[in-house]
């Protein structure tokens, strides 16, 4: 398929045998993996003081950004400001972070969206990444230190290896952890990434919608959690951002799901930022009529689609 938007360039396939030849030990007592921070400065307000509040309670976070934390951020003076924040810290790239570092003829917004997604949503997201490219070809600083970034990052913690990607365990934008290949029964396609990757727990994002599944591989216990997006909303009637937790020791605020396997807690955090001051940014930087109001608008102040109870996999009995 050679469509903008609906592509999936080559650079952004990999090998899931190879996503943890080399990890990075983690010396921190809990793991933040922030996606889809999509340029919403409150919400990285909000991340910033709920690592604190753990700190706080004695557990040393450490902060991953598994992409897409550019997006709405379209303005010079945003862009290098969530840029230079995110990348005080750990982070891999996103299809947005590639293809604004480096573009890919024929890749548009490089979402690789299947057919089920609305072509008005692929071309409107064509129309953000053009825009957004523009600021970010006026910061070739910025370009650089994106392009430089891993596409994944296997995590070692507490003995056991935590995989971030981005989509899957097969691209950057692949959709083979979406809500959706959950509920089509996904199964083997797990059981051959965990075999062949040797993870114990796949954090992603990409697909914007939360879910966590747990089950057996091969004798072990294994995760799965998207975090949806830490940007905007994802539950219905609800427009906070959603962030993944990994910890050895239990959340002290409320998750709106959670899992716990052999000791490790496994949470989707909420994001309870200012969604009043970022409406008044978001609507400055994209107004009604615009690419981003019409396909997030709606989404980042009232919600998104999905229901609590419809997060976790297999479902609770």
């Amino acid at each position: 398929m050679s469509e903008k938007g609906r592509s999936c360039p080559l650079a952004y396939r990999y090998q899931p045998e190879r996503l943890c030849d080399d990890g990075m030990v983690v010396a921190e007592d809990v793991i933040f993996v922030v996606g889809g921070l999509y340029g919403n400065p409150y919400a990285l307000d909000e991340i910033e003081q709920m690592a604190l509040a753990e700190e706080k309670r004695g557990h040393r976070v450490k902060l991953v950004f598994n992409g897409d934390f550019n997006w709405f951020n379209a303005s010079d003076a945003l862009f290098r400001q969530i840029n230079n924040r995110v990348l005080d810290h750990s982070a891999s790239l996103g299809n947005v972070e590639y293809e604004l570092a480096n573009p890919s003829p024929g890749a548009g917004c490089g979402c690789a969206y299947p057919d089920s997604v609305d072509q008005g949503v692929v071309e409107r997201s064509n129309l953000i990444m053009e825009q957004l490219q523009g600021f970010a070809g006026r910061h070739p600083d910025i370009q650089k230190r994106l392009s430089v970034l891993p596409r994944y990052r296997c995590l070692i913690f507490g003995g056991l290896k935590v995989l971030v990607v981005h989509g899957d365990p097969e691209s950057l934008a692949g959709w083979g952890l979406a809500h959706e290949s959950f509920a089509a029964g996904n199964e083997k396609r797990l059981s051959e990434w965990f075999l062949a990757s040797g993870a114990d727990v796949i954090a992603s994002t990409h697909t914007c919608v939360p879910l966590l599944w747990s089950g057996e591989v091969s004798g072990r216990s294994r995760v799965v959690v998207n975090n949806g997006s830490a940007g905007m909303g994802n539950l219905v009637s609800d427009p906070r951002g959603l962030i993944t937790r990994i910890g050895f020791s239990s959340h002290f605020a409320e998750p709106a799901a959670g899992i716990e396997r052999g000791g490790l807690h496994v949470s989707l955090m909420p994001v309870a930022y200012s969604v009043q001051r970022w409406r008044q940014e978001f609507d400055q930087l994209w107004p009604a009529g615009s690419a981003a109001a019409v396909s997030y608008r709606n989404r980042i102040f009232k919600g998104g689609s999905v229901r609590p109870e419809d997060i976790i996999f297999p479902s609770p009995v």
